[in-house]
């Protein structure tokens, strides 16, 4: 097992690259990216890095040279043979050759695009135009980047014992999470951290921990690199990036209503089984699911991602039992801000009733609350977001307003073109 505090201590960070490969990334922006480039290749975007958490001065604590020097590092990466036999050759969901042939000829040729990055006051702006395929495949790397390096320059002080007894600590706060897990009876839990990790080093050690310690109850994890080399499921769908491009093509009301239905329509045509779970929230469960043809009902579940998680599993199953659907034969998934105490509670209540799953984020990987002083170890929400398509401004209303993004002018018209009223405001913790 990796001495992680050594290699920190050691700060020989070209041995440690944050990010090391193209598949060091989550399942679900392969499988998206193939959707796009079967789909909409040709959609020019642009990509934004967008701190929730403006306390946390990024521009002061990282150094722009190491920033850039990681970034560029990025754009060296090619995807390895060995990596391109998994991708081609693997079963994912049951299904071989997820990823077509035509996908891996273009994957393996590929170099991310270059970025844009400018100090603004104590904050970075990071940019990514271009092709939508290539540029969405920034979105991870970059965040892996920026929540490492930030990690990185509050180690850089600490001497080699301090950080044998930081990650010790850390390592029992995270086995203590797992001790209690176990106490679940049908629990199904994967990991779902990449995004806002602590580390690489880190995010392998607490897969590794949760598959020792939760056996079958843990079903994978959504990075594909650590999945390969662990031999363990890789888990993920989709995101709201979809429905948020696909809305801001649309050129009328009529066609941005349609949008998010689009998106599934696509996604219907290539996948079946597991891989058919809906995303509702991007502009409002409910309005989403008044409105949802009936085909949808078929598919096999939902994924909660924002808002009060308890209220979004009880609108799904209102909305099955309307459709005529029996919720004990579905799946949600739970994927917002998890902690052990909201998932023994949402297992607990929902259990029996539909089929529960949870992915389990950045406090898995990157809970190093209350370990150093000032907590300046804490995680923090940092995102990456298209913010435009083709030169049109892309939106986000969330079932959380806290969440929502986009122009004044177009989040008014978003909100009255799919009904949202008033909204619950939920702290975004992470």
């Amino acid at each position: 097992m990796v001495d992680i505090a050594t290699r920190v201590y050691n700060h020989k960070w070209k041995i440690d690259p944050i990010v090391r490969s193209l598949i060091d990334t989550d399942f679900y922006k392969l499988l998206m990216c193939q959707s796009v480039f079967r789909n909409r290749r040709h959609t020019q975007v642009t990509f934004s890095l967008i701190n929730r958490t403006t306390r946390i001065p990024l521009a002061d604590l990282i150094d722009e040279g190491e920033l850039r020097q990681q970034l560029d590092h990025i754009r060296t990466l090619r995807l390895t043979r060995g990596e391109s036999t998994w991708m081609r050759g693997n079963t994912f969901y049951g299904k071989r050759q997820m990823f077509t042939p035509e996908f891996m000829d273009w994957f393996e040729k590929l170099q991310l695009p270059p970025y844009h990055l400018e100090r603004v006051g104590d904050q970075y702006e990071l940019t990514f135009e271009g092709l939508w395929p290539e540029v969405m495949l920034w979105e991870i790397p970059a965040l892996a980047v920026l929540m490492e390096l930030r990690g990185r320059a509050v180690l850089a002080h600490m001497g080699k014992f301090e950080l044998q007894v930081l990650y010790a600590r850390a390592m029992t706060k995270l086995w203590e999470k797992v001790e209690r897990l176990r106490a679940i009876d049908g629990l199904r839990i994967a990991d779902f951290g990449t995004r806002r990790r602590h580390s690489f080093l880190w995010q392998d050690w607490a897969v590794q921990a949760m598959s020792e310690g939760l056996g079958d109850a843990f079903t994978g994890t959504s990075n594909c690199l650590i999945a390969k080399n662990r031999d363990l499921e890789a888990i993920g769908t989709n995101a709201h990036e979809l429905p948020m491009v696909y809305a801001a093509l649309a050129d009328s009301d009529a066609e941005l209503a349609r949008a998010p239905y689009d998106v599934l329509s696509d996604w219907h045509e290539e996948h079946s089984g597991n891989l058919r779970i809906i995303l509702p929230d991007t502009y409002g469960t409910r309005g989403f699911l008044a409105h949802a043809p009936d085909w949808l009902t078929q598919w096999t579940g939902i994924r909660i991602d924002s808002g009060d998680p308890a209220k979004g599993a009880e609108t799904a199953i209102a909305w099955w039992k309307s459709r005529g659907e029996d919720p004990r034969e579905k799946l949600v998934i739970f994927s917002d801000g998890l902690d052990v105490d909201k998932i023994e509670e949402l297992h607990a209540q929902f259990a029996g009733r539909v089929r529960v799953s949870f992915g389990w984020g950045t406090l898995l990987t990157n809970d190093f609350r209350g370990l150093v002083p000032d907590d300046a170890l804490a995680p923090f929400s940092l995102v990456c977001k298209a913010v435009s398509a083709n030169g049109r401004p892309t939106v986000k209303l969330s079932d959380n307003p806290e969440k929502a993004m986009g122009p004044e002018d177009q989040i008014a018209r978003y909100k009255r073109v799919f009904g949202v009223g008033e909204q619950e405001r939920v702290e975004v913790v992470v």
